[in-house]
């Protein structure tokens, strides 16, 4: 196993995601259709935020660009549309992904949260990936469900795209 087979899923299921919104207009995008509570341009903007500080903030050390402990917003906030952040979802999420590409699996990360998780630390690329694959695809699923309770249409893997009722 290599770098590269970990982050091709995480980047089809980047892919994935972006293909259940596209369509959905501003009331769509911006609404929740869970008790929850969470938007589906608010879950985008978290499994942004969480590729971010996987792959940038945690294996590259760079700076972080949010408060580390609030990574789930789940909504849009003000001043921002929900369109705006489902159109940059996908170049950002691949910008991020592709920073880790030339990290072997076995690379420790280059800063951690010390304290936020008690004694738990993850121990390296390998450790950051397989998790953030697993998140990223749950978060897609429940896109899947937010789209087809806002108007009926599903995903189709054999073609990428949604299938409408």
């Amino acid at each position: 196993m290599d770098t590269t087979s970990l982050i091709r899923p995480i980047t089809l299921q980047h892919r994935r995601i972006a293909a259940v919104l596209a369509g959905l207009d501003e009331t769509q995008l911006d609404t929740a259709t869970l008790p929850s509570g969470w938007t589906p341009a608010g879950m985008v903007l978290h499994v942004g935020a969480t590729t971010r500080f996987w792959c940038r903030e945690i294996m590259l050390g760079e700076p972080p660009t949010d408060d580390v402990d609030d990574l789930s917003p789940f909504t849009t906030p003000e001043g921002v549309t929900a369109s705006d952040v489902v159109s940059g979802f996908l170049e950002g999420t691949v910008t991020d992904i592709e920073a880790v590409e030339g990290l072997q699996l076995d690379a420790a990360p280059a800063w951690w949260p010390e304290g936020r998780w008690g004694p738990w630390r993850l121990a390296d690329l390998r450790a950051v990936l397989l998790p953030l694959l697993v998140e990223t695809a749950t978060h897609a699923g429940h896109l899947d469900a937010a789209r087809e309770l806002a108007d009926g249409a599903t995903f189709d893997y054999a073609t990428g795209m949604v299938r409408t009722p």
